[in-house]
């Protein structure tokens, strides 16, 4: 049986063959960099299948375990984006992102447990958590790419590879969308057929229509407005910001303290 404790038999191989791979990428090798990106994927996603079979349940109700999901879609969005632009440098960023989730995982590790609240054992719940978990890789791989066009488009000569890169980043902001909407909609049938209605105003609901809108300004700002970078970026830091309270920070909010359905248990 996988537990939780042999996390770190897959979580250290995956971090160095993740890394190993970025290191290939930025010394041109592209074949290598990518065979071992993708066994980094495929080790990672070998241990949440065994959860998900140790657990006798989808590993998704815990933040801890959505921290799994999250480290595995970023380390996937790092691959699309070097797959689709050959962007070198996409591979570090990702292999970065994903460790610290997986570091964390690691240092402050989580119970997990086989019991499911029956509200949970729906047909909705598996595709509603990975549209919101693959959005967010996206949606953070998209945040990376902007950051990194803002820092190009400070050297010389570089504003036009600054704003293409910002297209990539507009790319992997409209994919992450719309998965969150999908999500967001999942969620909302999910709702009618468990509690009889489709939006209570809870507080994790409130706050992914706020993520959602907050991403419908960023891209509504840079199709009118294609040359600033820099007041798109922080557009897209707010937006991000509105995502990580959507994602966890709604566990700490006053107002979902024993009344909202959607904290982390």
């Amino acid at each position: 049986m996988t537990t939780w404790n042999d996390m770190i038999y897959y979580a250290l191989p995956t971090v160095l063959l993740a890394a190993c791979g970025a290191w290939m990428a930025f010394k041109e090798k592209r074949n290598g960099a990518l065979a071992l990106s993708i066994l980094a994927l495929i080790l990672f996603g070998t241990y949440i299948g065994l959860m998900w079979h140790s657990l006798e349940r989808p590993p998704m109700r815990t933040m801890g375990e959505t921290r799994l999901w999250y480290s595995f879609f970023a380390l996937l969005a790092g691959v699309i984006v070097y797959l689709r632009w050959h962007y070198k440098w996409i591979l570090g960023f990702s292999t970065i992102l994903a460790s610290v989730f997986i570091v964390i995982n690691l240092v402050r590790p989580e119970i997990h447990n086989k019991s499911m609240m029956p509200a949970l054992e729906s047909p909705f719940f598996v595709p509603h958590v990975i549209s919101y978990m693959f959005s967010y890789g996206m949606l953070g791989a998209g945040l990376l790419v902007a950051l990194y066009a803002l820092w190009i488009e400070k050297k010389k000569g570089e504003a036009d590879h600054a704003l293409r890169l910002m297209s990539v980043s507009d790319g992997l902001a409209y994919t992450g969308l719309a998965f969150l909407m999908i999500g967001l909609l999942l969620g909302a049938f999910w709702a009618k057929l468990a509690w009889g209605h489709y939006w209570s105003w809870d507080p994790k609901e409130t706050w992914a229509a706020i993520t959602m809108l907050a991403y419908l300004l960023y891209i509504h700002y840079r199709l009118s407005r294609p040359r600033k970078v820099a007041t798109a970026l922080w557009l897209l830091l707010f937006s991000f910001l509105c995502l990580q309270i959507c994602w966890y920070g709604v566990n700490f909010l006053p107002s979902a303290q024993g009344i909202s359905i959607h904290t982390y248990g």
